[in-house]
């Protein structure tokens, strides 16, 4: 019976691919304009063929007249040697995120979208390509950091921070990264020469110093949309490298026997103080910094959802799988301006050393100030605290917190330095804000 059922169904397949095949013949005689004829190749000519279109060739013979997936000429060096380049440099973060464990949830991504971006020939970064399709569904229109910010917001625990309030300071001292990088970007552009960037750019690209991805991504997408994907991948390189770049600042600015000093516990903060406290620094953005109110109302949402404690369902999958997926998305967008074309050139350059500029300053004034503050204080407060203020959470807390076991076994300082690390978060969302209400 089954053998019966399939040699009726072949006999009816074949009957349907003639028809097909009857009907497109008579279109072409129709339309001779659409009838394509075939032009017969010898085999050497199929294997030249297959030869040109290999990624080797693409690399060892650059041609004129080859575009980048945005229709942009691309120079012999963007297309040999500077891809090459790039794979050095993407497989040199494979191995930090691997070998090392630098945020790897943060550097593979990244990584493997800078890699699928320079394969020649296929052109991902085109608004019809894999990585173009994904840079322009969530981060060309800023949607992608919000979430991010929610979920940051669920994850996040204001606890340490109501329970020692005076370590707001930290976050907001953190944030002279970003106004000192934006003096200090406007005047290289207008006295050196060596790049020229407008005082919007210029505030995009200072905003870097927060270490803040979402909100780059958002000021960015504002003020410099040209400089968004060299800003991306400056603001997320610079997270995902906060146990390289910080440790040796917060050393220098140390001596060993305040890198031992032992914090005492804060008090305990009542379940009513951490439910009201994102809808006070909701409302406060509200009165005073409107510009500032989709990061803010993103993470006022996330912490609300996670204290008030009866949309557990809502908050676990702000906490899990919204926030992965969207990472995993993000990652890809932003590692799609490595690109050879888009990554070496120089104003990509000079950004990425502005940022770099604006993050060690943001480390060094955090640390600075906690020295301050340690001097005139009742209670003790260790310094390296004061690194936590920039907003790479919980990296930053992280870091501090290794910092300080090693200067003093047993001494830990995460709790501690997550105070100023959310106080960061804000900061850089406040910081945001006033730049847009500037310019805007």
């Amino acid at each position: 019976m089954q053998l019966k059922s399939l040699f009726f169904a072949t006999i009816f397949a074949l009957f349907a691919s003639l028809s097909t095949l009857q009907a497109s013949t008579s279109e072409n005689v129709a339309n001779p304009q659409v009838q394509q004829e075939y032009e017969s190749k010898t085999l050497t000519e199929l294997v030249s063929s297959f030869m040109q279109r290999t990624g080797i060739a693409a690399l060892a013979f650059p041609k004129d007249g080859v575009t980048n997936g945005h229709g942009d000429v691309m120079t012999h060096f963007e297309q040999s040697l500077g891809r090459l380049i790039m794979f050095v440099i993407i497989f040199i973060l494979f191995y930090l995120a691997i070998a090392k464990g630098f945020e790897p949830l943060l550097l593979i991504p990244i990584a493997f979208g800078g890699l699928l971006a320079n394969i020649p020939i296929v052109n991902m970064t085109a608004d019809d390509g894999f990585l173009g399709i994904i840079y322009n569904l969530g981060i060309a229109n800023g949607l992608f950091p919000l979430i991010i910010f929610m979920g940051v917001g669920a994850m996040t625990d204001f606890g340490p921070l109501l329970s020692r309030p005076k370590t707001a300071l930290l976050g907001g001292a953190a944030q002279f990264g970003i106004f000192g990088s934006l003096i200090g970007a406007a005047a290289l552009s207008q006295y050196t020469g060596i790049v020229d960037f407008s005082l919007e750019q210029s505030a995009a690209i200072s905003i870097i110093g927060g270490a803040d991805g979402p909100t780059s991504i958002f000021i960015a997408t504002a003020l410099a949309p040209e400089l968004l994907g060299a800003i991306a991948v400056a603001a997320y390189s610079y997270m995902a490298l906060v146990p390289v770049i910080q440790p040796p600042i917060m050393k220098a600015l140390t001596t060993e026997e305040e890198r031992q000093i032992v914090m005492k516990t804060g008090r305990n903060v009542h379940k009513l103080e951490k439910l009201l406290f994102p809808l006070m620094i909701l409302m406060m953005t509200v009165f005073f910094l409107p510009d500032a109110a989709p990061l803010v109302g993103a993470f006022a949402l996330g912490n609300f959802a996670k204290e008030s404690g009866v949309v557990d369902r809502l908050s676990n999958e702000m906490q899990n799988s919204l926030v992965n997926i969207v990472t995993i998305f993000l990652g890809l967008g932003v590692g799609s301006k490595l690109a050879s074309d888009k990554f070496l050139v120089l104003e990509t350059l000079g950004i990425m050393v502005i940022g770099l500029v604006a993050f060690a300053l943001g480390t060094a004034m955090g640390v600075i100030i906690a020295k301050i503050m340690n001097k005139f204080s009742n209670e003790p407060i260790n310094p390296l605290i004061g690194a936590a203020g920039v907003s790479a959470v919980p990296m930053a807390a992280r870091v501090v917190s290794k910092v300080g076991s090693e200067a003093k076994p047993g001494n830990i300082l995460l709790m501690h330095a997550m105070g100023p690390n959310v106080a960061g978060v804000i900061g850089s969302a406040v910081a945001a804000g006033v730049l847009l209400s500037i310019f805007n």
